[in-house]
């Protein structure tokens, strides 16, 4: 118990870290860092569109683009935590599955659609998703590039981090998993029943690009 809370500490540690690295990086910087990226994973100039994922020259990961178009993509749906082995099956909310949703649903059906030519998307770690906080002067929106990151709900998105404790109302539920929110810019774990947000990653390279 004692090493999990330790690794709660270092985990909320680690997103204010974030946070002020990203509030050193100008919002002009974002064409220099990230790359849209067609359906299917042809590069995009910064201009162009549609684009389906977002490569991340920086830190090497390619991201789902969420939508607004009722597709599996769509940035509405929401999703309980579940791997087939741990969490909680079919407690978010979609419309692309006949019972309700999770996190495996999502990941299984866009590796079946090879999203922007490549499969083996999953859950970003914690540290990955983090990567994508940056400061953003907009009134009430998500601290993140929302020009390459479109329909990101405000709310909290899950990460691939589970067997975590979770504390206060949630204590008697025992574990869960951990989850960002863009909007306050803060790290929390939640029970893995909960409807959270997802953003899929993938640290294999598009078509378009070689290591």
């Amino acid at each position: 118990m004692v090493k999990r809370i330790l690794i709660l500490v270092i985990t909320l540690l680690l997103t204010a870290f974030y946070l002020l690295k990203g509030e050193q990086s100008p919002v002009q910087t974002q064409d220099l860092r990230f790359e849209k990226i067609s359906h299917s994973g042809e590069k995009l100039t910064p201009w162009q569109g549609p684009w389906d994922c977002v490569f991340d020259k920086h830190h090497g990961l390619l991201w789902e683009v969420k939508k607004d178009d009722e597709s599996i993509h769509d940035g509405y749906w929401t999703y309980s935590w579940f791997d087939g082995q741990r969490g909680v099956e079919n407690m978010g909310d979609c419309y692309f599955q006949p019972s309700r949703c999770d996190v495996l649903d999502l990941i299984t059906k866009t590796n079946q659609q090879k999203l922007c030519g490549v499969n083996q998307w999953r859950l970003p770690s914690h540290n990955e998703l983090l990567t994508l906080l940056m400061t953003n002067d907009r009134p009430n929106e998500n601290n993140l590039a929302v020009d390459y990151f479109p329909h990101m709900q405000r709310g909290d998105f899950w990460t691939s981090v589970h067997s975590m404790p979770l504390i206060k109302r949630y204590r008697e539920i025992n574990q869960g998993a951990v989850a960002v929110n863009f909007l306050h810019s803060d790290s929390l774990v939640l029970p893995y029943r909960n409807a959270a947000f997802v953003i899929l990653v993938n640290d294999k390279f598009p078509a378009s690009h070689s290591k």
